[in-house]
C-alpha cells in the first residue's frame, strides 16, 4: 500500500496502517492494539504528542465551552478511558452529563475505574458500542466529541452519519485528530520521532513495538486537514472549521447541525 493519505472519497476501511486487509477486518486488528494499551493509553498518548495532547485537550474543551446547566448532553465516542469526558464535566461545573462510547471494553474499565476516584460517576455513562451504529435516538446530544479516535473507525463517513443522526438541531461535533504537518522542517523532525523513537519508546514501555507502529502509520494515511473537512461537509455539518496545532501534528475539527 502507497504510504500517501486517503482522499475524502474514503480509504480508511481497509487501511490497517500502511497495510491493505480485507473489508471487515480492521476493527478485530484496532481492537487487539487497544486491549494491549488500554493501561498506559495515557503514557501511549504523552509519548505520541511529546506531551502536548493534553494541552490540545484543554483547547478542545475551551472551544467546546460547555454550558453550565443540568441537562446539558455530551457524547464522547472512543474516549473509553475518559479523559475528554472528565475535562467536559468539570469544565461545566460538574453540570453536564457525558455519554462515554467505546468499541474496547479494557478502555471503558480503565476508564470506570478512574470515574470512581474522581467521584465523577453520577455525571457520566459508559456505553461499549460501535461509532458506526450508536444505541441512541435521533437528537440525543448536544456536543458530539471524539478525540484520537476517529482515525481508528473503519468507515468514517458512516460514523460521521452517525454522530449527525444523534445531536439535537444546534448540536456541536469537536474531532480532535493527529494531521498532516504543514511546517517545513517541522514534518520531517516530526517523521523521525515518529518512525525511530515511538515505537520503540511503545516496547520500552509496554513490551511490544507492533501497536504503536500501527499507531504511527495510522496517522500518515489519514485524510489531511481540507480532506477531512470536506467529509464532515458530506456528513450534513454546516459552517465546518478547524484549527491547527503544533504546526498541524493536531488539528480540531468543528461542524455544527443546523
Amino acid at each position: 500500500m502507497s504510504e500517501s493519505r486517503t482522499s475524502a472519497d474514503g480509504g480508511m476501511e481497509t487501511s490497517y496502517g500502511f497495510r491493505d486487509v480485507p473489508d471487515g477486518e480492521k476493527q478485530g486488528l484496532v481492537n487487539q492494539v487497544f486491549h494491549k494499551v488500554a493501561k498506559r493509553y495515557d503514557i501511549m498518548n504523552d509519548v505520541m504528542s511529546m506531551g502536548m495532547h493534553r494541552a490540545w485537550k484543554d483547547a478542545m474543551i475551551a472551544a467546546l465551552n460547555p454550558r453550565r446547566e443540568p441537562g446539558y448532553k455530551v457524547l464522547d465516542v472512543a474516549g473509553g478511558t475518559g479523559d475528554i469526558a472528565f475535562r467536559i464535566v468539570e469544565a461545566s461545573g460538574r453540570q453536564a452529563h457525558a455519554t462515554v462510547l467505546d468499541i474496547n471494553g479494557s478502555m471503558l474499565g480503565v476508564g470506570a475505574e478512574r470515574a470512581e476516584k474522581k467521584k465523577l460517576s453520577n455525571n457520566l455513562t459508559f456505553v461499549e458500542a460501535n461509532a458506526e451504529e450508536l444505541p441512541f435516538e435521533a437528537s440525543s446530544f448536544d456536543a458530539y466529541t471524539i478525540a484520537f479516535g476517529i482515525r481508528n473507525v473503519p468507515r468514517i463517513d458512516v460514523a460521521l452519519s452517525e454522530a449527525y443522526r444523534v445531536l439535537k438541531r444546534g448540536g456541536r461535533l469537536l474531532v480532535l485528530e493527529f494531521s498532516e504537518v504543514e511546517m517545513p522542517l517541522l514534518d520531517k523532525i516530526y517523521d523521525a520521532w515518529s518512525f525511530n523513537a515511538i515505537p520503540q519508546f511503545g516496547k520500552a514501555i509496554t513490551g511490544d513495538a507492533e501497536p504503536y507502529q500501527y499507531l504511527v502509520e495510522s496517522i500518515r494515511k489519514f485524510p489531511n486537514q481540507e480532506n477531512f473537512a470536506a467529509m464532515i461537509r458530506q456528513a450534513g455539518f454546516s459552517r465546518v472549521t478547524y484549527t491547527n496545532y503544533t504546526g498541524g501534528i493536531a488539528a480540531l475539527h468543528s461542524g455544527w447541525k443546523l
